[in-house]
């Protein structure tokens, strides 16, 4: 790590005499599996900073020990270097050294602790590193070859138990159904995030380094555990990689550990702990963020820090700049190449994505923070104290998301401008582009947030995989402005419905329908069900009057689709129409229209023929025929008349509805 700043009066100051290092320097040595050219050297301030040097300023910071003057220096960076150098050049590289704070007296002049976007903040240490050494030595054991090899066999099994065979549809239903497993399946993942920094600990130890502090620090805004393995540069890269790793791995331990729980308790609430340890391992393998995953690349291309490289690496990709030099090795840029290519769509679609679909995450988390604040009154005056844990621990749930996109976006705003402002300076025609691109900005998130009915929460209905992400992303106004129909809500209690069931019953491919009536006069709602509960299918076979299911038992209101329904109007005219409606139980309703339409030469057709068909009765026929007979005088090409048939049973059992319009 270098800087091209002119050298000031402390400086040049700070290198006159015999030179000493700044206190707390501690010099690491050459970093293994470097992917630069030149090679990297690092050097660990007293602040904890990592910095990278080249070999000759390494160099000469070695030879520096609070004896040595200019001349001195020379001899000993020639000796060290075989090359030859006078006190110009330590002069040089001195300035550049205590530009960086690494010399006595310039410590002013280090650069502030780099604080990245998506880093840990507010740290709080628990443990010191003697504390951390003595935590750690019980573990380490396990990172023997012997052990780790019927362990990860072991996780395999447990990933094909848990997934395949057994599932986590019953531990999800238990663990929220009992309030208390709940609170137990939280309180073990949160300790076993814990472990998981006791395995990057141990795997450090284990390797020869010496781990540091660990606590705990607010990742954006979510609660994190950290452990310091610095120490860990020093150390081959197979035994970096195992550092990076070590906390995959203690995961690995607490899925087969609870599984072996499972095998004597057989409570299945349990296995959602497995789960849970399976998305941390996912959300710790990405390469986006700060987590495992971006260190494992960063020590596969002996590439410390891979957002540095990513501007210019998109500036080699330019074609007039395609021959720019490379500080990187050809494996190393190869692979930091690939790695931008992905990072840079990938976080353009996030934030894309994140604009977008903001208006249904804020309504998502506000019905249903509403619907659990509902309940905690009662819960309190109940004395539910378990009941009343979970709604705060499912409430925290929903407001940490929202919170941290606020936070994530503003640290993106305030990254970009700054960017935006320095890159600006005082050139008019780049300060054009910045506020056209700012206004652009500013017109799409209005564009995305002005209300026009995407403001809905997220159901059921919704898939919520890869693929719809991806569509929303490349097709945005979809989610914006929406055409489906929107969602309403249906308060508990007994409604009247329309039911439209399938002959066979209700399935995923023909699901079962129940149309609402609105009694304030708006839109009505539909239900859609795949399954007919008993209670549904007692109100569809012994009301006759089409009530929906009761929902008086129930205290959370019920999300349904909102869908105009209207009854056919009046037909037009020329148009032929048969309308019957069943009421009386064991009656025949019997309706018949027909029509004789004469066509003449070409003349345009436009007469409709509809019939439609509505039962609400026990045993009761209902038909509906429309008929047109259309008499072609001359030759002609002439448009069919339009044709429409409807039958619906209204909780109609043992009753047959029959439409038929034809020409």
């Amino acid at each position: 790590m270098t800087a091209t700043a002119e050298p000031h009066a402390e400086v040049e100051g700070a290198v006159r005499g015999a030179l000493a290092r700044a206190s707390g320097i501690e010099l690491l040595g050459d970093l293994d599996g470097s992917g630069h050219k030149d090679g990297v050297s690092l050097v660990r301030r007293e602040d904890g900073q990592m910095v990278q040097l080249g070999p000759l300023m390494y160099a000469l910071l070695d030879c520096v020990d609070g004896q040595r003057d200019a001349a001195a220096l020379a001899t000993c960076l020639s000796e060290r270097s075989g090359r030859s150098f006078d006190e110009k050049h330590i002069v040089r590289l001195a300035e550049k050294l205590a530009e960086q704070g690494l010399l006595a007296g310039s410590e002013t002049n280090a650069p502030p602790r780099q604080n990245p976007l998506l880093a840990l903040r507010c740290k709080f240490i628990v443990t010191n590193p003697a504390i951390t050494e003595r935590l750690t030595a019980p573990f380490t054991f396990l990172f023997r070859p012997w052990l780790m090899a019927p362990v990860l066999a072991l996780f395999l099994g447990v990933l094909w138990f848990v997934l395949v065979h057994k599932g986590v549809a019953s531990a999800t239903s238990e663990a929220f159904g009992n309030p208390e497993l709940l609170l137990l399946v939280v309180a073990l993942a949160v300790g076993s995030a814990g472990f998981h920094e006791i395995g990057h600990a141990a795997a450090c130890r284990y390797g020869g380094g010496r781990p540091g502090n660990m606590g705990m620090g607010l990742y954006m805004v979510w609660p994190a555990f950290y452990t310091d393995v610095t120490d860990a540069y020093r150390l081959a890269r197979r035994d970096r990689l195992r550092v990076d790793l070590g906390g995959l791995y203690f995961n690995a331990l607490v899925a087969v550990a609870t599984v072996g729980v499972w095998l004597l308790w057989r409570v299945d609430a349990l296995l959602l702990l497995v789960a849970l340890q399976l998305i941390q391992m996912v959300k710790q393998l990405s390469p986006v963020i700060r987590a495992d995953g971006y260190h494992i690349l960063s020590d596969l291309t002996g590439v410390l820090d891979l957002y540095a490289h990513i501007g210019p690496t998109l500036r080699r990709l330019l074609p007039w700049r395609r021959n720019e030099p490379s500080a990187l090795k050809g494996r190393a840029r190869l692979l930091v190449t690939l790695w931008v290519l992905i990072v840079v769509p990938v976080l353009a679609a996030l934030a894309l994505g994140a604009v977008v679909l903001l208006p249904r995450l804020v309504t998502t988390a506000w019905e249903s923070g509403r619907q659990i604040g509902s309940l905690m009154p009662e819960q309190f005056a109940d004395g539910q104290i378990l009941d009343l844990m979970t709604s705060v621990v499912r409430l925290l749930a929903l407001a940490l998301p929202m919170l941290g996109a606020a936070v994530l976006t503003q640290g993106l705003v305030r990254s970009a401008f700054r960017a935006a402002q320095a890159w600006s300076g005082d050139r008019p025609i780049r300060r054009v582009v910045v506020a056209a691109a700012a206004a652009g900005i500013f017109c799409t998130a209005a564009w995305a947030w002005w209300p026009a009915g995407q403001y809905e929460p997220i159901t059921a209905a919704d898939r919520g995989t890869l693929v719809s992400f991806a569509k929303t992303v490349s097709a945005p106004r979809e989610t914006v402005r929406p055409h489906a129909p929107s969602v309403a809500r249906l308060e508990p209690g007994t409604h009247v419905a329309i039911a439209m069931i399938p002959v066979d019953g209700a399935s995923e491919d023909r699901p079962a329908f129940f149309v609402v009536r609105d009694e304030e006069g708006g839109t009505p709602v539909v239900l859609a069900s795949d399954t007919l509960p008993e209670e549904s299918e007692q109100a569809a076979t012994d009301t006759p009057t089409g009530e929906a299911p009761s929902t008086a038992g129930s205290t959370t209101p019920v999300e349904a689709v909102a869908l105009p329904f209207k009854l056919p109007g009046a037909p037009g005219p020329g148009g032929t129409q048969a309308v019957a409606v069943g009421t009386k139980d064991g009656a025949v309703t019997y309706k018949v229209a027909y029509a004789l339409i004469t066509v003449r030469d070409g003349d345009p057709v436009t007469n409709t023929n509809s019939a439609f068909a509505f039962a609400s009765c026990n045993a009761c026929t209902t038909i509906a025929v429309s008929v047109q007979i259309v008499l072609i005088v001359g030759t002609s090409n002439i448009v069919i008349p339009i044709n429409a048939a409807g039958a619906l049973n209204v909780a109609c059992p043992a009753c047959v509805t029959t439409a038929l319009a034809q020409q």
